[in-house]
């Protein structure tokens, strides 16, 4: 399938049937999050996407976290996927027994508050310990600013170990969500990128409203990676025109290949594997006259040579 590409899905989220927010930031901060969420009507926005791509909505009836991953490795199987991401899965501790249930397909990230007073013990425990290979931030919804020194020790582990941080810059969610904050522009990270320039830092959605803050953030910082992952409809929001095909070609003038990884953004059942996005982005690629060696870096390479998976 997808000419003997060796396809590893960079970014999706085990669906535990909690709130993604839940383990990653404080509980006052989640609670202020969900209280504005729920002032707000249903989104117009969300309900396009849906519609665009044929989407049902989550399934109701909730399975075992054992059943599920069995569900999922199916869904694998049958869409040609070697390895999935879980990026979030309801704690660290859970999504390391969720992964050790399949090691051969699933990887997890941990996924704990940036800011907790044990931040940085937690993430040497989730590598060390809980099998988990990298570390998942919402940057828009932290307590501090991305680059408070707080945080250091963490950045810290992450050199120490050689994990990679992948942060979700730029919009978030649909009612209720963040258009704004001092966290929102993925160029906040330029002192700490450089401060630990041996951290490799994957920022997602192609910045997520973005692209030119996170073209200048790597076109400086060469730890710095971009990953292709979600619908990408942000896109359709800006005031100049930016597409699929446009942020591929621009982000392989500026990144190279090597800095380029693949990824869906998913999570629920019935959608599963959300595989119009790989077809989409395959088609992109493809089209691009680039070299085979090329397009696998960017759907498998690259990000097996950040988590040592050659090893």
């Amino acid at each position: 399938m997808y000419a003997g590409l060796n396809i590893i899905d960079s970014h999706s989220h085990f669906p535990v049937g909690e709130h993604v927010l839940k383990d990653m930031i404080s509980e006052e901060r989640f609670q202020e999050y969900q209280r504005l969420a729920d002032k707000q009507p249903p989104s117009r926005a969300q309900k396009q996407w849906k519609k665009a791509w044929n989407f049902a909505g989550p399934e109701k009836n909730k399975l075992s976290d054992h059943k599920l991953a069995s569900r999922w490795v199916e869904e694998l199987d049958k869409c040609g996927i070697d390895k999935i991401i879980w990026v979030t899965g309801g704690g660290n501790e859970r999504l390391s027994k969720i992964c050790s249930l399949y090691p051969d397909r699933f990887i997890g990230y941990a996924h704990h508050n940036l800011f907790a007073e044990d931040a940085a013990e937690l993430l040497e425990k989730a590598v060390r310990e809980q099998g988990l290979k990298g570390y998942k931030i919402l940057s828009p919804v932290l307590d501090k600013p991305i680059t408070d020194r707080q945080a250091y020790p963490v950045w810290e582990v992450c050199e120490k170990y050689d994990i990679p941080v992948l942060i979700h810059f730029g919009i978030m969610g649909a009612g209720g969500g963040i258009a704004y904050n001092e966290n929102i522009n993925p160029q906040i990270l330029e002192p700490v990128a450089k401060e630990f320039p041996g951290v490799k830092f994957i920022i997602p959605h192609f910045g997520c409203g973005h692209p030119r803050e996170l073209l200048f953030l790597g076109w400086v910082c060469e730890n710095v990676y971009v990953d292709t992952s979600g619908s990408n409809q942000w896109m359709r929001w800006m005031p100049y025109q930016v597409t699929i095909e446009s942020s591929f070609k621009k982000f392989y003038e500026t990144f190279g290949p090597e800095r380029i990884i693949f990824g869906t953004d998913s999570s629920y059942f019935p959608r599963g594997f959300a595989v119009e996005y790989l077809h989409e982005q395959n088609k992109v690629v493809r089209f691009m006259n680039i070299s085979e060696e090329e397009v696998q870096l960017i759907f498998g390479g690259n990000i097996s040579r950040l988590l040592h998976l050659d090893k």
